[in-house]
């Protein structure tokens, strides 16, 4: 995002060119990251606020920004699949997943199968991957800080992805895979 904004500001500021569409993508990156903040910022003061959201939202959202082409999605969902979650931070879990996904099996795009079903009265999100998969001596450390098998990550992400799914009343798992990573988010339901 930071990458898109310092991108479309050097490109703005070349002669000859038509700065609109490049002032645009920095003001729309520029409210994305503010947005990201203030989500963050609630959830470390512990102000998550939830309420029903239909989970193909969320999914819409944390595709945003990511490069084209950088995997192919396929999404099986139940209709009108709801959770009660904050949109702006189920994103980011779902971004944080989704954005790992396309890191480790770089620079191949890799197939990412996001699946959405009820369970009584709650609601489960699988996101698998056709990557390499998380190795066996990290697998149980996953969620800590600073816990990464990702070329330059920094292990904040799912250790995040794990702060939001508790705050929103639900919990994030590994769950063992014959191919690729499989991450499953449970959360409340809502009708």
């Amino acid at each position: 995002m930071l990458q898109v904004i310092a991108a479309s500001s050097y490109l703005a500021r070349q002669p000859n060119t038509d700065t609109t569409p490049h002032l645009e993508k920095i003001d729309r990156n520029a409210r994305l990251a503010q947005s990201i903040v203030d989500d963050l910022m609630a959830l470390a003061r512990g102000e998550v606020h939830t309420e029903p959201l239909y989970v193909g939202e969320a999914l819409v959202a944390a595709r945003e920004g990511m490069p084209l082409g950088a995997a192919h999605f396929e999404d099986e969902l139940e209709p009108a699949l709801r959770a009660f979650a904050h949109l702006g931070l189920m994103s980011r879990l779902l971004h944080v997943l989704y954005e790992n996904s396309v890191a480790v099996a770089a620079p191949a795009a890799p197939k990412i199968v996001t699946r959405g079903y009820r369970a009584g009265e709650r609601v489960v999100l699988e996101v698998q991957d056709d990557g390499p998969g998380v190795p066996p001596e990290i697998a149980p450390r996953i969620f800590d800080p600073l816990v990464s098998r990702r070329p330059g990550g920094s292990g904040l992400g799912l250790a995040l992805a794990k702060r939001i799914a508790a705050a929103s009343g639900g919990s994030i798992a590994l769950v063992p895979s014959e191919r690729g990573a499989l991450f499953r988010v449970d959360l409340r339901g809502s009708g």
